[in-house]
């Protein structure tokens, strides 16, 4: 089982969007039994007395578009015990890297990275929290999803 958190700020649109986007990758080619995928925030400003906000509504509306949904999602913060339970703990900017680092404390399995570093063009994902596009995030979210698939598949992680 090959285990993937998704990190952003709030967990409200580019980790979900992520996190669906992969569901929905592996699911059309059959692979979801190898795959555990979740998202978290690095902050808490998405969760209020425990409870998390659910999928911003236009992040929400981009995925609805493809077919994608996400029904039941809340915001969660990444914990220092995620360390143990996922393989692959991916931020999508570096801002995300640095604050997840504080939470997680060290990364001595190397299993911290910046999400799009599996694409041929590593860059950060921007926030459409504040850039407003979302088709924009959806089209770097794929390109990273289809780099990771093959970074696994290349490396032998992926069965097929």
């Amino acid at each position: 089982m090959i285990k993937v958190l998704f990190v952003c700020h709030g967990n409200i649109c580019r980790s979900p969007m992520a996190e669906f986007i992969l569901k929905d990758m592996v699911s059309k080619r059959n692979m979801e039994e190898q795959f555990y995928i979740e998202s978290a925030a690095t902050s808490t400003e998405e969760i209020w007395n425990g409870i998390g906000n659910p999928v911003y509504p236009p992040a929400r509306e981009e995925l609805a578009k493809y077919g994608i949904r996400c029904d039941g999602k809340r915001a969660v913060q990444l914990k220092k015990s995620d360390y143990e339970k996922y393989d692959y703990i991916l931020g999508m900017e570096e801002r995300n890297i640095r604050n997840m680092m504080r939470i997680l404390e060290s990364d001595p399995e190397n299993k911290v990275k910046l999400f799009l570093s599996y694409s041929s063009r590593p860059r950060d994902i921007a926030d459409p929290w504040y850039t407003g596009d979302f088709r924009a995030t959806y089209r770097d979210i794929v390109e990273g999803c289809e780099g990771f698939l093959q970074y696994l598949k290349e490396s032998g992680v992926l069965s097929h």
